[in-house]
């Protein structure tokens, strides 16, 4: 429906944007359902870069050796051995999964729907709604987690939580792991790039390899955990529908649109009593046909969240 249709992008800037902020906290002072739909933009603003200093930090020897831009190429690339690729995405999966985000974007966002009746849809796989306090019973992450594995093939529909052996690839590494859950190295060392070979994670099913639990191909591994949360999303939006709900788009671009901003503009026209909000820095948008119904803040995330909690 929505896949063609002519859309109005915001282009004000953040420091014009008052009356849409203030927009924002009315609406969802009078909301009676939240809507949470979140996007990579969200992790973004609280403080997940996958480039820069945080990827020389962990990944220098790495950066060195085959010269990556960003966490991201790193983790399609064909390394020769099992142990090396595990080296990498051990250290990928502990600082994107296991460690607290370094700004407090979804603290500030609890904050302002915990005595809301909400639900969050996501597409981040970083488990950082959890990580804050949201209750899990209220989480569907549609594309997967970091912190499971499945099998390669796959031979059957489950999944494997993956905490302790990445914990165990990177103090292999030569990491140490501080009380605040932070990666470092002791002064003047350098990381092993590779992994114990008896480290390498298999199937405990079939013996083949493992991979991550991501949606990147028809592979990907929809285990009962999953199938619960989908069901859990569907009952919400089945209650909430005629009710006044607030749809909060933050930081979805249009990777996969159907996922959450295509979904939620087609709910909020259904809706006569709904509101559409997209908070997206450089692509906040909505369709005309519910323009008059739509909030749409070209900013940063956390600095929005902030600014309408004090209003």
């Amino acid at each position: 429906m929505f896949s063609r249709t002519a859309t109005m992008k915001y282009t004000k800037s953040f420091s014009d944007s008052g009356d849409e902020i203030k927009r924002l906290a009315d609406e969802l002072d009078r909301a009676e359902a939240v809507v949470i739909g979140a996007g990579s933009g969200l992790s973004t603003s609280a403080g997940f870069t996958y480039t820069g200093e945080r990827l020389r930090r962990y990944f220098g020897d790495f950066i060195d050796k085959y010269g990556f831009r960003d966490m991201y190429s790193g983790g399609f690339y064909p390394f020769k051995t099992p142990e090396e690729h595990w080296a990498y995405w051990s250290r990928y999966i502990y600082i994107n999964r296991y460690t607290a985000a370094p700004k407090p974007v979804y603290d500030d966002l609890l904050k302002m729907v915990q005595d809301k009746d909400y639900f969050v849809l996501t597409t981040n796989v970083d488990h950082q709604f959890q990580k804050a306090g949201f209750d899990k019973e209220r989480l569907f992450y549609t594309q997967g987690d970091y912190g499971l594995w499945q099998c390669s093939v796959p031979c059957c529909d489950r999944t494997y939580d993956n905490e302790d052996t990445v914990r165990k690839m990177v103090k292999a590494q030569g990491f140490d792991i501080e009380e605040n859950g932070s990666l470092y190295l002791k002064a003047g060392t350098k990381p092993r790039a590779e992994i114990p070979s008896e480290l390498v994670p298999l199937c405990p099913v079939c013996g083949r390899p493992v991979t991550m639990n991501l949606r990147v191909d028809s592979t990907f591994v929809e285990d009962e955990g999953w199938r619960r949360a989908a069901r859990r999303y569907e009952e919400f939006i089945g209650r909430v529908k005629g009710r006044r709900t607030l749809y909060l788009e933050l930081g979805a671009g249009m990777n996969t649109p159907g996922i959450v901003k295509f979904s939620f503009w087609r709910m909020t026209a259904a809706n006569p009593q709904a509101v559409y909000v997209c908070i997206n820095y450089g692509e906040a948008r909505a369709p005309r046909e519910i323009a008059d119904r739509s909030i749409c803040i070209n900013g940063d995330i956390g600095e929005v969240l902030k600014c309408a909690q004090y209003i």
